[in-house]
């Protein structure tokens, strides 16, 4: 077991485990920006409103070179290694303003078999990223993206228990995750739309987001039917919502096929049980 409180550098403390290894969080703020490269590292808090990892960078920043960060590179915590798993902790981004200075991730995952219980994720838009890539982003970032974050094989991941908030897209990605009793929470934007979910899963991808009893809400603000469940980020994009609640800020339709295209066209979106006043191309789970 390797403890860390909030007066350590989080960076070097995580440079310094082994595979296999232990970080104990205590109760603080931890302000940094921070990768996993260690495979199998577990990351324990003291509770997800005690244990927060907080950073503030956005689409729209510029880095040394003047060249905007773009949604990418704005995590808060990266996650690059298979087998990693975190419990009773918070991530967050705090820059708000999504409006004005574009996507903001708080965490992001390019491992496999990445696993998350009893935590919050916290930010505006796209608050969690769930590699890989999408084949068309890999192939316009080489280059301008690190290595570690240039995964083209598919990840799994699973969230338990876990609170996840964002206003627009917050849950986005090709990863094949699923979502176990979580609460789901919609934030108030100045926009008054918002989605939960983008998924952006290739035609081969066969598991894609899964909610299974989840809960979803939103905070005082969010006006009544302003929030869909998922658009479809790319062609093909897979999401199912399973035993799942709704607040009155989810759109009676639930979903939305994405500005001006026909991606309804092949989206596969599945809800059970089926709701009354759905767009007709989402599907019963058989």
């Amino acid at each position: 077991m390797i403890q860390v409180d909030s007066s350590c550098k989080l960076q070097q403390a995580l440079d310094h485990a082994r595979p296999g290894d232990v970080i104990e969080l205590a109760e603080g703020e931890y302000r940094a920006k921070a990768v996993i490269t260690t495979p199998n590292l577990t990351l324990i808090g003291a509770g997800a409103e005690r244990t927060r990892i907080v950073w503030d960078d956005y689409a729209k920043k510029l880095d040394e070179k003047g060249v905007e960060y773009n949604t990418f590179r704005t995590w808060t915590l990266a996650v690059c290694a298979d087998g990693v798993s975190m419990r009773e902790l918070s991530i967050v981004n705090d820059s708000l303003h999504p409006e004005e200075k574009g996507q903001e991730v708080a965490l992001t995952v390019y491992g496999d078999n990445f696993s998350m219980e009893r935590c919050r994720l916290s930010s505006t838009q796209d608050t969690l990223f769930l590699g890989p890539l999408p084949a068309d982003l890999i192939k316009r970032y080489n280059g301008f993206l690190p290595d570690n974050l240039r995964r083209d094989k598919p990840c799994r991941q699973r969230f338990s228990d876990c609170l996840i908030e964002g206003t627009v897209d917050f849950i986005f990605g090709c990863g094949e995750a699923l979502f176990e009793r979580c609460e789901i929470r919609s934030l108030a934007d100045a926009r008054d739309i918002g989605y939960a979910a983008a998924p952006a899963h290739a035609l081969e991808q066969t598991e894609g987001f899964r909610f299974l009893n989840c809960r979803f809400t939103a905070q005082e603000g969010v006006s009544p039917g302003s929030i869909y469940l998922a658009r479809p980020w790319r062609d093909y994009g897979l999401c199912r919502f399973e035993n799942c609640t709704y607040g009155p800020h989810i759109s009676p339709l639930g979903f939305d096929k994405w500005n001006d295209t026909n991606r309804d066209e092949t989206a596969r979106f599945y809800e059970e049980p089926p709701v009354t006043g759905r767009v007709e191309w989402v599907k019963a789970i058989g």
